[in-house]
Protein backbone atom coordinates (compact mmCIF):
# COMPACT_ATOMS: atom_id res chain seq x y z
CA UNK A 1 0.00 0.00 0.00
CA UNK A 2 2.89 2.38 0.70
CA UNK A 3 4.15 2.29 -2.89
CA UNK A 4 0.68 3.12 -4.20
CA UNK A 5 0.27 5.93 -1.66
CA UNK A 6 3.65 7.31 -2.61
CA UNK A 7 2.88 7.39 -6.34
CA UNK A 8 -0.64 8.73 -5.91
CA UNK A 9 0.72 11.38 -3.57
CA UNK A 10 3.38 12.43 -6.08
CA UNK A 11 0.70 12.70 -8.77
CA UNK A 12 -1.45 14.87 -6.53
CA UNK A 13 1.44 17.11 -5.52
CA UNK A 14 2.37 17.64 -9.17
CA UNK A 15 -1.24 18.39 -10.12
CA UNK A 16 -1.14 21.08 -7.44
CA UNK A 17 1.97 22.71 -8.87
CA UNK A 18 4.81 21.01 -7.00
CA UNK A 19 7.85 20.78 -9.29
CA UNK A 20 9.46 17.66 -7.84
CA UNK A 21 11.58 19.50 -5.29
CA UNK A 22 11.09 21.86 -2.40
CA UNK A 23 9.00 21.72 0.74
CA UNK A 24 6.04 19.43 1.31
CA UNK A 25 4.81 20.81 4.64
CA UNK A 26 3.85 18.24 7.26
CA UNK A 27 1.50 20.79 8.85
CA UNK A 28 -0.70 20.68 5.73
CA UNK A 29 -2.94 17.72 6.42
CA UNK A 30 -3.27 16.91 2.71
CA UNK A 31 0.46 16.13 2.55
CA UNK A 32 0.53 13.75 5.50
CA UNK A 33 -0.63 10.66 3.60
CA UNK A 34 2.14 11.08 1.06
CA UNK A 35 4.76 11.66 3.74
CA UNK A 36 3.50 8.69 5.78
CA UNK A 37 3.68 6.44 2.70
CA UNK A 38 7.21 7.63 1.98
CA UNK A 39 8.22 6.96 5.60
CA UNK A 40 6.69 3.48 5.40
CA UNK A 41 8.80 2.78 2.30
CA UNK A 42 11.91 3.99 4.13
CA UNK A 43 11.22 1.78 7.13
CA UNK A 44 10.46 -1.27 4.98
CA UNK A 45 13.66 -0.75 2.99
CA UNK A 46 15.63 -0.49 6.22
CA UNK A 47 14.10 -3.71 7.53
CA UNK A 48 15.23 -5.70 4.49
CA UNK A 49 18.68 -4.13 4.31
CA UNK A 50 18.11 -1.88 1.29
CA UNK A 51 20.25 0.92 2.69
CA UNK A 52 20.33 3.06 -0.47
CA UNK A 53 16.52 3.04 -0.75
CA UNK A 54 16.19 3.67 2.99
CA UNK A 55 18.48 6.71 2.76
CA UNK A 56 16.78 8.01 -0.39
CA UNK A 57 13.33 7.86 1.21
CA UNK A 58 14.52 9.14 4.60
CA UNK A 59 16.27 12.08 2.96
CA UNK A 60 13.21 12.82 0.83
CA UNK A 61 11.05 13.02 3.98
CA UNK A 62 13.59 15.18 5.83
CA UNK A 63 14.07 17.50 2.85
CA UNK A 64 10.30 17.80 2.42
CA UNK A 65 9.85 18.91 6.02
CA UNK A 66 12.20 18.17 8.94
CA UNK A 67 9.14 18.20 11.22
CA UNK A 68 7.76 15.23 9.25
CA UNK A 69 10.98 13.27 9.76
CA UNK A 70 10.68 13.78 13.52
CA UNK A 71 6.96 12.96 13.62
CA UNK A 72 7.47 9.80 11.56
CA UNK A 73 10.49 8.50 13.47
CA UNK A 74 13.08 9.14 10.75
CA UNK A 75 15.08 11.95 12.37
Amino acid sequence: YARTGYHRGLDQLRRNGWKGFGPVPWAHRGNQGFLRALAALAKAAGEIGETEEYERCRTFVADSDPQAAVALGLA
